[in-house]
């Protein structure tokens, strides 16, 4: 949630940054129950002085008429206040209503445009080093990798191979739904636990945490009100289903004033997500790509206002050196402003190939909500002079696994199996391959 005095006092800069976004921000709306909230306080603290002064002249007074004619302004004086404090609670829950409509004022580095006019920064491919893009190349302008023979998409492996059983997950839970069979359940598993592993290793403090929260946490994180048709939800308990670890782990410190010395926090959490998102059918959601259930490694930042640029970019490395490690072909894409999240900043993707499909998949991304998410949930510490402020957050994903898994059939498939990356082999027994897993009644 932006403070009102940042849009009283840069009105300007939060018009432009949502109309980069595309959006229609009700900012005339909010500057105008803003004045007449300030004009109602106003009022309010003349009527407070001319009680207390009343209060004053009532003691004073030995004039029994005028003790009684001070004693009965008092009480107009009281019923107006009431009134006008009434009036102030209505305006600030019609303020507090459009600023959570609000999104985050973008940083200056973000590009304009669409999905399309990101910026791709820097690529590489596994360990080695990596190469920097030179000048300012787009997504749409940046070249696509060479075509490899003998390369499937992983909805084929996956068929031919017995590893995910897409029609009996339709069977079970609708259109989107797909079954990890054998080796590929034990692989996602292995990822799951390698990655927790590795992030903890890396001083990363592991959490777990419901899938289940209530509606304040979501409005907290920035998916409410706005994305609300994007969830599921359960009306009788009113609770939803979490769309990312983020949610709760973001809320962990709800309404609490942390000490200084506790900053930054750097929290690892693995969930399931869920998603109602609505998808026709096309080549974006073949497969395991987008799904309305997920698995998920996140990756979540709590630190001091000075220090958040610093921590996004260590974010990013934090979740770089998993794709580094599995091998993969990656880039690295500086979001345009129409394609960044409400709740951002600035954020960066990470996107690796998948020579099958001849695509890149996004598997992270690391955003900077500056103090976007800590004034919705009210996420405060108090700093070095004991003054309480808010702080930043900033979350990656740490890698979501659908597309991670997806990229790595396309990958490492061979003509006997799915080569497991060296560094999953003691998660599976020391295996190094996946082979073929025959499925009931085939």
């Amino acid at each position: 949630m932006l403070p009102i005095r940042l849009i009283r006092e840069q009105t300007d800069e939060v018009r432009r940054s949502c109309a980069l976004r595309g959006v229609e921000a009700p900012i005339d709306e909010i500057l105008e129950v803003d004045r007449a909230r300030r004009a109602l306080l106003s009022e309010v603290e003349g009527m407070r002085a001319e009680r207390n002064q009343a209060g004053r002249e009532i003691g004073a007074t030995r004039d029994p008429d005028e003790r009684q004619r001070l004693i009965d302004a008092q009480r107009e004086v009281a019923a107006r206040l009431d009134e006008l404090d009434a009036a102030v609670r209505e305006r600030d829950e019609e303020l507090q209503r459009l600023l959570l409509e609000l999104p985050n004022v973008l940083d200056e580095s973000v590009p304009e445009g669409g999905e399309e006019a990101g910026q791709v920064l820097f690529g590489g491919v596994g360990d080695g080093e990596p190469e920097h893009t030179p000048g300012r190349v787009t997504v749409s302008d940046a070249p696509a990798p060479a075509t490899e023979e003998g390369r499937r998409p992983h909805w084929e492996i996956g068929e031919e191979r017995g590893l995910i059983d897409f029609e009996r997950g339709t069977k079970i839970s609708g259109s989107r739904f797909y079954v990890l069979r054998g080796a590929a359940a034990r692989l996602q598993r292995a990822l799951i636990s390698w990655m927790l592993d590795l992030h903890r290793e890396r001083g990363w403090s592991e959490v777990y945490v419901p899938f289940v929260v209530r509606e304040e946490m979501l409005v907290g994180s920035g998916q409410l009100p706005k994305f609300g048709d994007n969830l599921y939800r359960d009306h009788e308990d009113d609770v939803w289903l979490i769309p990312t670890a983020e949610v709760p782990v973001t809320n962990l410190y709800r309404d609490e004033i942390l000490p200084l010395e506790a900053l930054p926090i750097h929290h690892v959490a693995y969930t399931p997500c869920f998603r109602r998102e609505r998808m026709s059918a096309g080549r974006d959601v073949r497969g395991i790509k987008r799904g309305h259930q997920f698995d998920k490694v996140e990756l979540v930042k709590f630190c001091e206002p000075e220090r958040s640029w610093d921590e996004l970019e260590t974010l990013l490395d934090e979740a770089l050196e998993v794709v580094r490690r599995l091998g993969f072909r990656y880039r690295v894409v500086r979001l345009a402003a129409g394609d960044v999240g409400a709740a951002s900043a600035m954020t960066y993707d990470i996107e690796v190939w998948a020579p099958g499909g001849e695509e890149w998949l996004e598997v992270s991304s690391c955003s900077n909500f500056l103090d976007y998410q800590a004034r919705r949930a009210n996420l405060r510490y108090r700093d070095a002079e004991g003054r309480v402020r808010h702080m930043h957050t900033l979350n990656g994903s740490g890698l979501a696994l659908p597309r991670t898994l997806a990229a790595l059939f396309e990958q490492y498939e061979r003509p006997d199996g799915i080569e497991v990356p060296e560094v999953l082999r003691p998660y599976l027994g020391g295996a190094a391959l996946i082979e073929d897993e025959p499925q009931p009644g085939s």
